[in-house]
């Protein structure tokens, strides 16, 4: 016996234009910075332009998520296609760690033998930055605290932003002190933050696509409320996880000596799922006899 309470997929509604506008932008300041730094000899500039291309490219791959995480079930995929904004977050933190790679390496390369750069002109391209990443970013605020998905996009042009006002104090840096070295010490600086952003980011998406309990959630806690249920003596075969990056699942066995008391009971037990833990699809499995076969189970399983 089950129910199934879907959530409201409050994230995911309206943010098709704002994936395109942030693409559009800063794809045109990859084309920007990347010429602007290959021809003043700027590694930081250059190194920031490969990382905004690989969030054009993040962007691009959250966007797809986004939309066929709305497409309708099939008999063969029966939740649809919702899982496929974890892989979107997924991929935007790969693709982050194999740019940070090269800039990390070319950086180095830069600070053993520093090349001459204009500080001045380093500024006025990154100042453009600033504005295109928070423009970009300010667009998916709204859906950050909802959808691993949205918060990437956000997260990326957050520090994005913050890298291009840094790469304006390291052009200040260059004109006040003449030392070139700094362009490429600015770089590897900036590469750091965004591995560490990374690292959130790709163990948050593991765990996801490894259907680990959400992190909110403490699993005992689930369980408390589901034995307080009326009628429920035990709980076993408990699972959570992420059906895609805003929605949620259970099941569980619920063992219950005397039966449900109510038609109702089920749909009651789901609702407080939701109510308290935000679970929108739950489904509990009623059981009246000793159980055996699913204590063999968590005997192979624990």
């Amino acid at each position: 016996m089950s129910t199934n309470q879907h959530e409201s997929a409050h994230a995911h509604a309206g943010f098709g234009k704002a994936f395109a506008i942030g693409i559009a932008l800063n794809l045109s300041f990859v084309v920007l910075e990347a010429t602007y730094g290959l021809w003043a000899g700027s590694i930081a500039l250059v190194a920031d332009s490969g990382h905004n291309f690989s969030d054009v490219l993040g962007l691009l791959a959250a966007w797809g998520g986004a939309a066929l995480s709305k497409a309708s079930p099939t008999e063969r995929f029966t939740y649809g296609f919702k899982r496929s904004s974890v892989l979107a977050a997924l991929t935007n933190g790969v693709l982050l760690l194999v740019a940070s790679g090269a800039i990390l390496l070319e950086s180095v390369q830069r600070l053993v033998h520093p090349h001459p750069v204009t500080g001045g002109g380093i500024m006025a391209v990154a100042a453009v930055g600033i504005v295109v990443n928070g423009i970009t970013a300010l667009m998916f605020a709204r859906g950050r605290k909802h959808d691993l998905n949205l918060r990437a996009a956000y997260l990326h042009m957050a520090a994005d932003a913050g890298i291009a006002a840094g790469v304006v104090v390291a052009g200040a840096l260059i004109l006040w002190t003449g030392q070139y070295w700094i362009d490429p010490l600015a770089s590897i600086g900036v590469t750091l933050v965004v591995l560490w952003g990374t690292y959130g980011l790709l163990r948050e998406s593991i765990a996801m696509s490894l259907d680990a309990v959400p992190e909110h959630l403490a699993l005992p806690e689930v369980k408390q409320e589901l034995e307080s249920l009326e009628g429920v003596e035990r709980v076993h075969d408990l699972h959570v996880w992420h059906i895609g990056t805003t929605e949620t699942a259970l099941t569980a066995h619920l063992f219950m000596p005397n039966g449900q008391p109510n038609d109702q009971f089920l749909h009651e037990a789901a609702g407080r799922m939701a109510e308290r833990f935000h679970i929108g699809h739950c489904t509990l499995q009623v059981e009246t006899s000793d159980e055996e076969e699913c204590r063999l189970y968590e005997k192979k399983t624990g």
